[in-house]
Formats: C-alpha cells, structure tokens, sequence
C-alpha cells in the first residue's frame, strides 16, 4: 500500500510570477497602448466601433450623448483611476456616447480581448474593475436624484466636490481651472450665468478659491447636507 494513500499531499509553490497592477496600468504592452490627448479631443466618438477598454491614467475626460434632434447631454465627467468604453465587454458592438478630453489627457487603451482575459486571471485588476462598476452605478443613481430633487445650487456643490476626488484619500482635492463653467453649466443643467453667480458665492464664503487652479474646501459639503 502506497505510503501517501489517505494522506494530503501539499501542493508546491506556484512558479506564476505575481501580477504587477500598477506596471499593467502605468506602461504600454501586449494588447495595450497609451494614448495622449489635448484639451476637446474626441477619445471616440458616438456610433465609432467599440473595440477596448479606456483607463485614465492622467487629465480628465468628459462622457456624453446626443439625442436625434442634436441635444447634448453629459453623462459623467471621469478622472484619473477611472476606466470607461467597458460596454463592449458586455456585447456592445459600438460606442453609445463620445468621449471627450477636458483636460491634456493620457489613457491606458486595453483591447477588448486582454481586458477579458486580465479580469478572468488577475484578482487584482478583477477586484478594482468590480469596484468602479459598483461606484458607477451608485453614482448614476445619485446623479438621477440629484436631477429630479435638489436645487441648481447644490447640484453644482456636488459636481465640484466630485470633480475634486472627494472622498478618495489618493486624490487631490482640486479641479484645474480648465474646466471651464459651460461644462459645469451643462453638468449640472442650468445656465453658465447661474453657475458664475453660485462660483463667486462659493468663493466669498470660502468654500472655493483659486490659486493657479481651483481649490476645493471640502467645507463645500455643508452646501450639499444643507435642506
């Protein structure tokens, strides 16, 4: 009788190197490249092919959609961390808005094939991808409520404080001063003349100051909890 019968044989060290997130993310490889854009380039445009995932690595970039008579409507704007173009993962053969640069911009493309294959045998990657999806979809919610219940005012506090990173202890709490009020007006859904109206009461009472680029107090808050 063999001396390893009924006895548990311990697997021996993997020989697969360990996966490195911030290397993947950070540099161009197989099936990846990076991508560099000025300020209101097109990443993609609406009904372009959509053929990988999109992950921010600096700058910012602005989502939107455009009904059949020619309405504009922004979905979201993203910064860096954040990934988008991911609905080709799940089937869609061509992209259901435009992505646009608001900021200088440098984008990690990911082929549709190895963002697959990276989610199905990186936990790493897989867990923060789950993470921004679940983030996302919070957020459209939020963003939906905002719409239908809150005031132009605090719409406005919200978009700057989400343009800031609030909340993320990586991120700095600053918007550069390139983004500019027409894109916040179209944001928030009022006019530009509203939102420099709320910006010069944001920065008499402190919340909002500029020093080479538009710094957050994070004070901005009590705009938002405020009934």
């Amino acid at each position: 009788m063999s001396e390893a019968k009924g006895k548990k044989i311990k697997a021996g060290p993997s020989n697969k190197p360990a996966f490195d997130l911030k290397g993947f993310l950070d540099t161009a490889g197989l099936s990846r490249k990076i991508v560099k854009f000025d300020k209101s380039d097109v990443v993609y445009s609406q009904g372009d092919t959509s053929k990988g995932v999109n992950y921010i690595q600096e700058g910012a970039v602005r989502l939107s959609v455009v009904n059949a008579n020619g309405k504009e409507a922004i979905i979201a704007v993203l910064g860096p961390g954040d990934f988008f173009g991911e609905g080709c993962l799940a089937g869609q053969s061509v992209c259901m808005g435009t992505a646009t640069a608001v900021l200088p911009t440098s984008l990690l493309f990911i082929e549709k094939k190895e963002m697959m294959r990276v989610l199905h045998a990186e936990h790493e990657i897989s867990d923060i991808f789950i993470a921004h999806m679940l983030t996302r979809n919070i957020r459209i919610e939020e963003d939906l409520v905002d719409q239908l219940f809150n005031s132009s005012e605090k719409r406005l506090a919200r978009a700057l404080l989400l343009l800031a990173r609030y909340g993320k202890e990586d991120r700095p709490h600053e918007i550069l001063a390139n983004v500019s009020q027409e894109i916040l007006a179209e944001m928030v859904g009022t006019t530009r003349s509203r939102v420099n109206f709320f910006m010069n009461k944001f920065r008499k009472l402190g919340f909002i100051k500029y020093n080479g680029g538009l710094q957050i107090n994070t004070s901005l808050l009590s705009v938002v909890l405020h009934d």
